[in-house]
């Protein structure tokens, strides 16, 4: 598949991380990766085709947008049905699908808990259960899921969250495992705190507190993410699977 164009999905694609992966996809053709297609998945954005396939400055890439629930394996299965169809195949997955609902876990609902798990966790299993069937088939597959540092360190308030984290990263183990005989990887990539719209509601005290615990005393950007997400879905990283990659200033070391 060594400089052939890659056809890749992204769950969570609109916005925040997921939009700058996407973005990172289709640049990547200047080191010799082209990706001709790019699906995005989203539940909420129907404006964002257009407007993202004008930020990529490769012309030669077609981005698509596709509504879904990430959490309904149904809506996965057809996902990747439509992609086929549209594409020919799936190269890459990104599961990037991610909400939060922090609470003490004293306070925290049922609801709260099962909402982060089935769109965190669940959604993992439905677009990569999908998509393991033609990858195998082709003999090919690059999947990266996008776990988080409180998976590895839990974060008060974040019950929920550091468990659906800390499960995406035994599942990518697992699922390493298994698959890769069938010429496919599966990693993971763990942002610490990112500038984006999540942590945008921080006041400044809570800011504070948080460089405090960075050694590189700054927030990460979504571009930080995607540019790691961009070498594990090429085949400069064809020796690299089960790995959990932290992107976080320092703050796990």
């Amino acid at each position: 598949m060594v400089n052939k164009s890659k056809r890749a999905i992204v769950t969570g694609g609109s916005r925040g991380i997921g939009r700058a992966i996407v973005k990172e996809l289709a640049a990547r053709n200047c080191s010799g990766i082209l990706f001709s297609d790019i699906v995005f998945v989203d539940n909420s954005c129907d404006e964002c085709v257009e407007e993202i396939q004008k930020e990529v400055d490769n012309l030669g890439t077609k981005i698509y947008g596709f509504k879904a629930d990430a959490s309904s394996f149904a809506d996965a299965q057809a996902t990747i049905d439509e992609a086929i169809k549209n594409m020919g195949g799936v190269d890459i997955l990104v599961n990037n699908a991610g909400i939060t609902r922090d609470n003490l876990l004293l306070r925290m609902s049922e609801k709260e808990f099962d909402d982060v798990i089935n769109i965190n966790l669940k959604s993992v299993f439905n677009y990569t259960k999908a998509v393991l069937r033609p990858m195998i088939q082709q003999k090919y597959g690059r999947i990266i899921n996008i776990a988080s540092v409180v998976g590895i360190i839990g974060n008060a308030g974040q019950a929920n969250y550091s468990a659906s984290k800390a499960g995406v990263i035994g599942f990518t183990k697992s699922t390493a495992r298994e698959v890769a005989s069938r010429g496919i990887t599966v990693n993971a990539v763990a942002p610490g705190f990112i500038e984006t719209h999540m942590t945008a509601k921080l006041n400044d005290k809570q800011r504070e507190a948080l460089l405090n615990n960075i050694p590189l005393n700054r927030l990460g950007t979504p571009e930080d993410v995607a540019k790691v997400v961009g070498f594990l879905s090429s085949d400069e990283a064809a020796y690299i699977t089960g790995q959990v990659i932290a992107v976080d200033g320092g703050m796990t070391m």
